[in-house]
């Protein structure tokens, strides 16, 4: 058994929080075993002044990371699920995911309760195509502004640049200790989450098997299969884009999988939904077979529309 592990982890108090947890799962796991974090700073985080959606490519909070696994600096990396490409360099491998937390967004306001309750015109801050989409359906007349930072410089710019109201992910503000921060969790009937929202993901060298077998005990294969569907599903529709797409899986008690997504226009006028149900075990095949539905259905003319993707 290793008698170090290096983990690799971005230096936002969500990531570090992130990383300290599995350092601690390990650490309970395996007595005696030492436990270090290597700070490494991404593209995504020295880029805070431009919308995700214009920066671009894959793997903006994770790429240097994945070079440091390469060049052995570090034995894994702790990240966000949805932050990670559905493509991984050759040699790596997404190892362990763990149970979810809650995937939902949350809405945060210092007077107003409910999405409902915001006045018209209300002032809302996301960095999100896909909560941008959503939100505009159910409400065209809210003034949604880009807004970037980790979630600390998030809730200090609510009252800072005067929001009516800011949406961020449930899971990453019960993390930190601010769940008593939510005013709403926003139901799903309104905002799917993004693809992995609420799960970690690790990530190890493809061959690393005694790092793989050691992790082993994190790995929740409820939570694994129905993000499998998920990220199956961006998979299908990305095209190496950022699009308006909000999809979440579920096992069901008879041990079904739903996977429901939607894709939609920015604007919010436009908005394919569907579901699909059927065997746990061909979970990969359900998100892809969902994503062919839902571009034949008019996803694939709204991508198109926006100038976000290639042909399909």
């Amino acid at each position: 058994m290793r008698k170090k592990i290096v983990i690799g982890t971005r230096s936002s108090k969500l990531a570090l929080w992130q990383a300290e947890y599995i350092a601690d799962c390990l650490r309970k796991q395996y007595e005696g075993i030492e436990v270090e974090l290597e700070h490494i700073m991404t593209r995504g985080d020295k880029i805070l002044d431009v919308p995700l959606a214009k920066i671009g490519g894959k793997g903006l909070f994770t790429k240097e990371l994945e070079v440091a696994m390469i060049e052995n600096r570090i034995d894994l990396a702790v990240h966000s699920l949805k932050d990670m490409p559905t493509v991984l360099p050759e040699g790596l491998a997404l190892t362990t995911i763990t149970k979810r937390l809650d995937c939902g967004d949350a809405l945060v306001s210092p007077k107003y309760q409910t999405l409902e309750n915001l006045p018209k015109g209300a002032k809302v801050g996301t960095s999100s195509l896909r909560r941008k989409a959503q939100l505009l359906n159910i409400r065209p007349d809210l003034d949604i502004h880009n807004l970037r930072g980790n979630v600390n410089t998030r809730l200090r710019k609510l009252e800072e640049e005067n929001f009516d109201a800011i949406v961020l992910a449930v899971a990453g503000l019960k993390r930190l200790g601010f769940g008593d921060k939510i005013t709403q969790i926003i139901p799903r009937k309104y905002c799917l989450p993004a693809v992995g929202q609420g799960a970690l993901a690790i990530e190890t060298r493809a061959d690393d098997e005694e790092i793989k077998n050691m992790l082993s005990f994190l790995y929740d294969d409820k939570t694994a299969d129905a993000t499998i569907a998920e990220r199956a599903f961006l998979a299908q529709v990305e095209g190496g884009c950022q699009v308006p797409v909000g999809v979440y899986g579920e096992v069901n008690e008879d041990n079904t999988l739903t996977v429901e997504a939607v894709i939609g226009s920015l604007d919010g006028k436009t908005i394919i939904r569907d579901k699909v149900t059927g065997k746990r075990e061909n979970a990969s095949e359900l998100g892809e077979d969902l994503a062919k539905k839902i571009l034949a259905n008019g996803g694939l003319e709204i991508m198109q529309s926006l100038g976000l993707c290639i042909n399909k």
